[in-house]
């Protein structure tokens, strides 16, 4: 019996300056994907991606179409190299927007310019219009702050939100995994939470360096600013089951794409429960497709037993193929 594979998209905080440059060289497919990118979004992202410099990189307004157009020209390096079509797709918050571009829920085009809209709403809810994010200290705008808890209880969690609660707004913004989640909210209440946490037998508490407080209620205008952009693009139903953030389940329908988009900027990344889900429907061997190794890293806290391989370059593309063409050809002898 075939193995049945996933495809995954790495999310904010994977980037790094060099990425995609020899995926631009060696395959024509990637240099479309980067010169496209350019073309469409009127700035040079090859440039951004290839030589920074790494302060405008991380900006958010650059992050996301960077990663989204290296993931994208790696996924379609891949597919001019091997003939195989996933399972399931899935991305971690803007990966979301490669695994519906692979599922042919939107064109390349379309989810290029539906990034950029997205990133470009989420950096002014942060630091207000014209504004970037290097004249806007972390959670210095909206008051929020976000912070990573790792190896905590969920009872431990559940008592750190309510004390934290106690002083404003907390919320899970992303359940990683089973060791790390991490919580946004306001500033004093993320603070409050993580000290309760930290003198209750949670040993690490790590606060994150970001312009706001991202997937909580600090960005329901942008996601419902997003709404009305959303409503203008052409959205296809899913030739590949999409698992979505917001609820962890299969999404096909073009109709429930054009909801779950705008929402999933202000709603919890259910990230274990989506590699939980896939793995309970039979998935055995999980592929990160774009920049870094974060994924593969939660995925192996998730489902311990399934395989997964990276590709952010040449040589990690090259060794992916090569074992994959051994398991394929392994399971159909069998």
């Amino acid at each position: 019996m075939t193995k049945k594979i996933a495809f995954l998209f790495p999310g904010q905080g994977s980037q790094a300056v060099g990425m995609g440059k020899d995926l631009y060289e060696s395959f024509e497919g990637a240099k479309n994907v980067f010169d496209t990118a350019d073309k469409v979004l009127g700035k040079s992202v090859t440039t951004l991606c290839f030589e920074g410099p790494e302060d405008a990189l991380k900006q958010t307004v650059n992050t996301q179409p960077c990663i989204v157009t290296m993931s994208i020209a790696a996924l379609e390096a891949l597919k001019s190299q091997m003939d195989i079509k996933p399972d399931y797709v899935a991305g971690h918050s803007l990966g979301e927007y490669c695994a519906m571009y692979e599922a042919g829920v939107m064109s390349l085009e379309t989810t290029l310019k539906a990034i950029q809209k997205r990133a470009d709403l989420m950096n002014e809810a942060s630091c207000g219009k014209n504004k970037s994010e290097k004249d806007c200290p972390a959670g210095q705008k909206n008051g929020g702050a976000m912070a990573a808890v790792l190896n905590a209880s969920e009872e431990q969690l559940k008592a750190g939100l309510a004390e934290g609660s106690k002083v404003g707004y907390v919320d899970v913004a992303n359940y990683n995994s089973p060791a790390q989640v991490v919580i946004t909210g306001d500033e004093s209440a993320v603070k409050a939470a993580s000290d309760y946490l930290l003198a209750n037998g949670v040993r690490r508490v790590v606060p994150l360096a970001v312009s706001g407080a991202f997937h909580s209620k600090f960005m329901e205008n942008a996601g419902h600013e997003f709404e009305g952009f959303v409503n203008s693009l052409d959205l296809n139903n899913a030739s590949i089951p999409v698992i979505t953030n917001v609820d962890a389940s299969e999404t096909v329908n073009g109709s429930d794409f054009r909801v779950k988009m705008p929402k999933q900027i202000y709603s919890s990344v259910h990230w274990t429960q989506t590699i939980q889900k896939m793995a309970a429907d039979g998935v055995e061997i999980f592929v990160e497709i774009g920049p870094g190794k974060v994924l593969a890293g939660l995925n192996k806290k998730i489902v311990p037993d399934a395989k997964v391989f990276n590709i952010y370059d040449k040589a990690s593309l090259e060794s992916t193929i090569s074992t994959l063409r051994e398991m394929m050809e392994g399971s159909l002898t069998c």
